[in-house]
Formats: structure tokens, sequence, C-alpha cells
């Protein structure tokens, strides 16, 4: 955010403000609270809700200006969007359905003077709850309300200054049906075939509108499913093409190799090795483990399925564990209805992950989104089976649908996105979001095994 020297930051002002209003206080009676936008005044009772939940927006002014900095408690980091445009909005996902009765908004000098809040059950259909017209800042407070859903944005229509729209904190108050939200929540972007040999100077280039998207969900980590650099994953490509745009987040990345990064000139491997280091190789090998709250996450080399150490390694890593929710993911995906089709190689994997109760199954190689039902290895639909997604819409050129599988339930094959995985202590569902930020399909929401 730009602001000179002549125009001084609300907050100081308003800290001077407070200050003569405490001592008006102290000798005149008190009055009642001024009316809020839905009419009402006065404080509700119902607890706060929204505090450290999954935030996204519609831009960042940088890296600095996370949305999860409006739900962090900390009035001294805020979110920022880009400046000049409208509308702008931000989100926050409150971990389930919920009734809402009052919203409190503490803008910085970039604030709205038109907005409006809303909420959504899937983050794709949005409700008006309240309207804010010709605001001037500071705080506001909504009260009387009775939203219902899972999602609450605010959404600016129109700026109060040159800038753009800047929150220091948004308190979200109400009711979780069912009570509190399920623990441990956190969210996971994910996304497979992803850097083409391609720049934002180039207007049809995709990953850069892929990376912007995940970096403005701001999850925990990211994970990639392979074919992270074409062609050939040259040093060189990682640090031309990648590099550019999903390296700004490379050590929050948790990668696997695809086909491509075996093409390397310079051997199998070696530029993907050497761009990532030991985020891909933290044990030594291309495939590893790592633990998140209750769920525990297999990162494995599908190129070597044929490697009796790694299948040994898979075997000892599952009988160590101790969480309770198992997520895997690797390039090749069992099952695809794409033009590589279903592809073999993962069906031992599969009979040890499926004996193992393993919940979640992610993969790419094919250039589109495709999520199943949950299935034993061999391809029979069961309540007990494992969740696959198909991810490989992270940047290269898509792939048509070709052969529909069975428990295949969507398939989307052009329009560019990630998956944005929201996992609970018990839990866990998905969307796949697309670079312009519309929700393109929503999962069920499963229970681990």
């Amino acid at each position: 955010m730009r602001l000179t020297a002549s125009t001084p930051p609300r907050r100081t002002a308003v800290l001077a403000l407070t200050a003569v209003l405490l001592l008006i206080a102290a000798v005149l009676v008190a009055r009642p609270g001024r009316a809020d936008a839905a009419g009402s005044s006065g404080a509700a009772a119902d607890p706060l809700i929204s505090r450290g939940r999954t935030a996204t927006a519609s831009s960042l002014e940088g890296s600095g200006f996370a949305a999860s900095n409006a739900f962090d408690g900390n009035t001294g980091t805020r979110w920022a969007s880009a400046e000049g445009q409208d509308p702008q909005w931000i989100s926050v996902d409150l971990g389930a359905l919920a009734t809402v009765s009052r919203v409190t908004l503490d803008w910085e000098v970039a604030h709205a003077r038109d907005y409006r809040i809303e909420m959504s059950a899937d983050g794709a259909a949005w409700t008006t709850i309240a309207t804010r017209t010709a605001g001037d800042g500071g705080t506001d407070e909504f009260t009387g309300l009775a939203g219902k859903g899972r999602h609450l944005r605010v959404l600016g229509t129109a700026r109060g200054t040159e800038y753009g729209y800047s929150l220091w904190e948004v308190d979200v108050y109400g009711t979780v049906d069912g009570g509190e939200p399920p623990t441990g929540a956190f969210t996971v972007v994910a996304a497979g075939d992803i850097a083409a040999q391609c720049t934002a100077s180039s207007s049809s280039c995709a990953h850069p509108k892929t990376a912007a998207r995940a970096q403005r969900i701001n999850p925990r980590f990211y994970l990639t499913m392979g074919d992270n650099q074409y062609d050939d994953a040259r040093l060189s490509d990682f640090r031309n093409y990648y590099d550019k745009t999903w390296g700004a987040f490379k050590s929050k990345t948790r990668p696997v190799p695809g086909n491509h990064e075996s093409y390397d000139p310079a051997g199998e491997f070696v530029g993907y090795k050497q761009y990532f280091g030991a985020i891909a190789y933290p044990q030594g090998k291309p495939y590893y483990s790592y633990d998140e709250g209750n769920w525990h996450f297999i990162a494995l080399d599908s190129n070597t399925f044929d490697d009796p150490s790694q299948i040994t390694w898979l075997r000892e890593d599952l009988a160590r564990n101790s969480k309770k929710c198992v997520a895997a993911y690797w390039h090749h995906p069992l099952f695809s209805s794409g033009g590589h089709g279903n592809d073999p190689v993962g069906k031992p994997v599969w009979d040890i992950l499926y004996g193992a109760k393993a919940d979640l199954v992610l993969g790419g190689h094919d250039h589109h989104y495709e999520r199943f039902a949950p299935q034993d290895p061999s391809g029979r639909a069961t309540a007990d089976g494992i969740v696959q997604i198909v991810g490989g819409m992270g940047g290269a050129e898509p792939y048509p649908i070709e052969e529909v599988q069975p428990n295949s339930q969507k398939r989307i094959s052009g329009p560019y996105g990630v998956l944005k995985l929201d996992l609970t202590d018990t839990t866990y569902r998905w969307s796949y979001v697309g670079t312009d930020g519309s929700v393109k399909d929503t999962s069920p929401t499963y229970t681990c095994h």
C-alpha cells in the first residue's frame, strides 16, 4: 500500500480519538451504541468462530498481506488487495455450517465505500446478509444477523480511496451446527502437470495463473503430483519457468516427480533434485512421508514402483503410522478417464494402502480434473475404499476425456485450476478452484477410516 506522508494512517487517528472519548466518558453518562448497518445495536453473546480459520481472497497487494492476516487476532497484520481494482473480496471457511449473528470489520485506510457481507454453504452460491453504502472506514459492526452457511465473504464493490481494500481484522460471531467446528482443521493446495515452457508475458500461459490462485488460498502447504516442469525438467527450465511462479512458495511445497522429470539429458531427476534439494529428498530418497495434524502423508515416486526397496519402505512406513487419516500421492493414477487411461503400475501400491485403510490418493499425468467414489484396488465401489483424485490441470495443455471409468463422479477438462483440500482430525473434503477463483466442483465430506 503506498501512502504519502501527508496521509496519516487511519489507525493513528482512531487511537487519538479513542483517548479523547475515554476522557469524555469519565464525566458523561453513557449513551446507547451506534446502530449497525443491519439496523440493530449492542453486542451479541455468541462466540467468535472465525479466528484462525482458512481464508482466501480475490487478490493480494503482496506476499505480506495474506487473507489469513484478517483472521489471526493480530491487529498489526492485515489483508490488502491489489490496488485500483473493483470488485475485490475476502472469504473465510468457518469449518462447518454455522449461523452468524454478528460481524465486525476493522478497516485500514484503504477501506470499502460500498460492500456486502455474504454467506454460502458451498463457496459457490452466495446470499447477502448485510450491506453498507457510503462507508467511511474505521470499525463497522453488524449485529442482529441470521446468516447461515459455511463460508462468509466480504465483497467490496466500490473503494473509498484510490488504493485497494485492506482489513486489519474480520471477526465473525455465531454458532456452529452440531457444536464446535472439527478440530485440527487445515488446508492443503495440490496440483500436477504444472510449468509449461512459457511465462506470464504470454496470455495463454497457465501456470502463472494457477500459482497466483494457489498462493491466494494460502494453505498450510502445497503438494505437487509430478511433471512439475516441462518438457525435460532441466535445472535451467526449473529456474526459467517453474521458479518464476510456483517457486514463490517452494519452501512450503512437498513435491513428487513425474515421468518428465526423468527425461533430463543430464540424467534422470538431476534437474528435479538440484532444484528442490532436500525438500524433495528429506529422507534421502524421492519418496518420503510426514505428518500434519491427525494426517499421515506419503509422497511416492511412481516411476520406480518396480523398485522393491520403495515397496518395502512403504509397508514399514504404514506399520509405524499412528495417525487416523492417511493420504498418498504420486504421478501415475491407477484410475483415469483421460488419454493415458488406467495405469496398472499403481495396483500393488493400492493393495498395500487399501490393506492399511488409507483414505485418499492423488495423482496427475492426465491433464484433467477427476474425482472417484471410494473403491478398492480392483475398481469395485465400496464404502471402505480409497477416494482418488486426478489433479493434472496445473498448467500443462489439457487432455480430453476419453473412456469414462466406473466410479468416476466428476470430470473437468479445459479450465485450469488447483485442488483446495480441507482436512480435519477426522474428515476431508475438497474443491476444484479455477484460476478465476470460481469453484468448479465440490466433493462430499468423507470420514477417515
